[in-house]
């Protein structure tokens, strides 16, 4: 895409991580569905450290739709592609999507609500009126980080991961401030909003991933673990603990 085009309203950041059995099934029919919204937009793949197809496919894909751009930074690392994503966006409005959902529904109620006024919205598996159709033990693990974020950092919502929406603007500043990475650079976005006490919603979605993650849930527990505790070192004593 050329960067003397026209800024779209909306930037799509997709983070992506061996994603070649599902990847250009899964924009096409993002690229699909956002034919009848009522924004401009741009997606942002961004890759990390991927080892099978993911890229050649992705950058197939972008080649054929101007709309798409492609970036990778190298190593397995959700936070960091996210970051850096939000970074390139060039819209207005940012969206974080999941390349296993691609939630349009989402994408407009939650571009209405910037509209609206506010600066953060978040699509919530445990708000009031969500459907989360993930395995019992996935979604006892994201009650067990919400508790554990509540009572370490203050966090005053129902969910940090997964689908987001932002004034760009607004909250560029907090994107910058964020020192955690990983799987916990969305927590400390969303939580560093709530303690800013910028405007932030909380809107119902209806999960079904369209596939397992690709990173197993045991394999993640210790890093999170690990983050929690200097994220509360940074937010509660100004320490950072890296």
């Amino acid at each position: 895409m050329s960067e003397q085009a026209e800024a779209p309203e909306v930037s799509i950041v997709i983070p992506v991580y061996n994603e070649e059995g599902i990847i250009s099934a899964a924009l096409a029919d993002l690229n699909e569905k956002l034919a009848d919204v009522d924004f401009t937009y741009e997606i942002i793949v961004a890759e990390n450290g991927s080892k099978d197809a993911t890229v050649a496919i992705a950058e197939d894909f972008a080649s054929r739709h101007p709309e798409v751009s492609v970036f990778s930074v190298g190593e397995p690392n959700y936070g960091k592609a996210l970051r850096e994503g939000i970074f390139r966006a060039r819209g207005t409005f940012v969206i974080c999507e999941e390349i296993d959902l691609c939630d349009v529904d989402f994408h407009v109620t939650a571009i209405g609500k910037l509209r609206e006024g506010y600066t953060l919205v978040v699509g919530s598996k445990r708000a009031p009126g969500s459907r989360d159709r993930r395995p019992l033990y996935r979604r006892f693990a994201t009650q067990v980080l919400n508790g554990m974020l509540r009572v370490a950092v203050g966090f005053r919502g129902t969910d940090t991961h997964g689908l987001k929406a932002f004034r760009r603007d607004a909250l560029i500043d907090i994107v910058e401030s964020c020192v955690v990475d990983k799987d916990m650079f969305a927590s400390e976005f969303v939580v560093r909003v709530h303690r800013a006490d910028r405007a932030w919603c909380e809107v119902p979605i209806d999960l079904v991933e369209k596939r397992p993650p690709s990173i197993g849930l045991m394999r993640r527990v210790p890093n999170v673990l690990r983050n929690i505790v200097r994220l509360t070192a940074i937010i509660r004593l100004g320490r950072d603990l890296k």
